[in-house]
């Protein structure tokens, strides 16, 4: 039996979803290095003029304008349940494309460097653990090795649920008045 059979034997005897081999984009979260299917960016933007949305949850770190479209930004830092992305000369917003009810939506990840785009074989793609991450597990697509080391690889269809946003946002809305009265 070769490798790659393997590893695709074990994410499916867990559970996982098998990741395909293919492109991804690197970037930085603070110190640690994450990863994104090529297919699901649009593309790269230097950070620019953003436009702060009241009343939207914290991740949610305005919008900004791409060719005349409204495009919200997310602070994957506060989503993830860390820190603020802290602005610098490398802070870029990656625009992904993201599907929702059948409708496609743009969607910019708030990141502190993009790094590069590199191949990940499927057969260096394991499950994500079940435990000892920072971030929900099911945010992670697998962890890829590259050069002995790990790249966490988000399922962006996850990450950035516009339903699940859509719902934080309303939620937030309803315990604003509640929080305001004590």
């Amino acid at each position: 039996m070769n490798r790659q059979a393997t590893a695709v034997e074990h994410r499916e005897a867990v559970g996982a979803a098998v990741v395909p081999a293919g492109q991804y984009l690197t970037f930085m979260l603070g110190a640690e290095a994450y990863a994104i299917g090529i297919l699901a960016i649009k593309e790269i933007i230097e950070q620019g003029q953003m436009t702060r949305v009241p009343m939207m949850p914290e991740f949610i770190r305005g919008v900004i304008n791409v060719r005349g479209a409204v495009v919200p930004v997310i602070d994957l830092g506060v989503r993830f349940n860390a820190q603020a992305t802290v602005m610098g000369k490398r802070t870029c917003v990656v625009i992904l494309e993201v599907e929702s009810e059948g409708e496609m939506h743009d969607v910019g990840i708030l990141v502190d460097a993009v790094n590069e785009v590199m191949d990940i074989a499927a057969a260096d793609v394991e499950p994500a653990p079940a435990f000892g991450t920072h971030i929900r597990t099911d945010f992670i697509a697998g962890m890829g090795k590259v050069e002995e080391k790990f790249v966490v690889i988000l399922d962006p269809a996850r990450v950035l649920s516009v339903d699940e946003m859509a719902a934080l946002a309303q939620t937030a809305d309803q315990a604003s008045p509640v929080e305001a009265e004590h």
